[in-house]
């Protein structure tokens, strides 16, 4: 967590300050939201501090596309659900530049 710093002296610091950390087992991280992103092979750590419960979620992110996304570049694109999905990859999800794509 912190470089340099020696674990154990870490922890006590930790133990002084009324930190508690637990690490959480988990083989993936859903968020879903304005950004829905997938957290492949995470470290999640859940932390309580001053009676508030925090996550640090490290890892492999990848984000997801969304299936309105999806059925938009279909739409627009008058292309299948396999070509949208494989232009909306090519364009990082740009819904304008994986149109375009298609229709070049």
């Amino acid at each position: 967590m912190f470089p340099g710093m020696n674990k154990k002296m870490l922890e006590q610091a930790m133990k002084q300050l009324n930190v508690k950390q637990e690490e959480i087992d988990a083989d993936e991280v859903i968020i879903k939201g304005s950004q829905n992103l997938i957290i492949k092979d995470p470290k999640v750590v859940k932390m309580e501090i001053m009676g508030q419960e925090t996550l640090q979620i490290t890892g492999k992110i990848e984000e997801l596309i969304s299936e309105d996304d999806i059925k938009t570049v279909m739409e627009q694109a008058n292309t299948s659900r396999e070509k949208a999905i494989k232009a909306l990859n090519e364009s990082n999800g740009d819904l304008a530049s994986a149109i375009l794509s298609l229709k070049a």
